[in-house]
């Protein structure tokens, strides 16, 4: 990480705005790993709408490509970030931190295959189902900040002890960005497996 950022000429104040051309998805993922790597999460943005809607509006676009110095960027692995399958597992017992799914309810509900092969259908016990295609607004923008409130606080109890998952750990950094807008303090956690690791096993 810290090879991939110096080699971008990223240093460790520096102010980023995340873009992608896939409507945040892989934008709040990049804003996730950023944060895991120790990086002041003040400092990381993502691009509401992303390249499309830039482009939609007109807004000035660029095919050369930046002069970049190369800087000596240094990380802060927070590997409490990040949770495993053994404690998903744990947690079904000991509730100590709810887990909520970002793939769609049909998916959540076993009700069609996943799209990977060799994954059985489901989602893990007691979790909960909020699709992060339900905080998204038709032009690819995240829907407003009470709206975002009023989905997750229907989804469940709401805390700061909250796990994201979702089919491959990308889509949960949707949800987690989503919950900072509205719990700013929020520190990003994510089962980084999701269902890709643990729809392997039997239930």
């Amino acid at each position: 990480w810290e090879e991939i950022d110096s080699n971008m000429g990223i240093n460790n104040k520096d102010q980023i705005v995340i873009y992608d051309n896939s409507d945040v998805i892989s934008s709040c993922r990049c804003w996730y790993n950023f944060i895991y790597f120790g990086h002041n999460p003040k400092l990381i943005h993502v691009l509401d709408g992303g390249l499309k809607k830039w482009i939609r509006e007109n807004k000035p676009i660029t095919n050369s490509l930046s002069q970049i110095k190369i800087s000596n960027y240094k990380s802060n692995e927070k590997k409490e970030l990040v949770k495993n399958k053994e404690e998903i597992d744990k947690n079904i017992l000991t509730n100590e931190f709810k887990v909520i799914d970002a793939r769609s309810h049909e998916r959540f509900k076993g009700e069609i295959p996943e799209p990977r092969k060799g994954l059985r259908s489901g989602s893990i016990k007691n979790s909960f189902c909020l699709p992060f295609s339900d905080l998204i607004s038709s032009d690819g923008t995240f829907v407003k900040k009470a709206e975002i409130a009023k989905k997750f606080h229907s989804t469940c109890e709401l805390n700061n002890n909250i796990v994201f998952s979702c089919g491959s750990g990308v889509t949960a950094a949707v949800l987690a960005f989503a919950y900072s807008i509205i719990k700013p303090k929020y520190a990003p956690i994510i089962y980084d497996g999701s269902w890709s690791e643990y729809g392997k096993y039997p239930e």
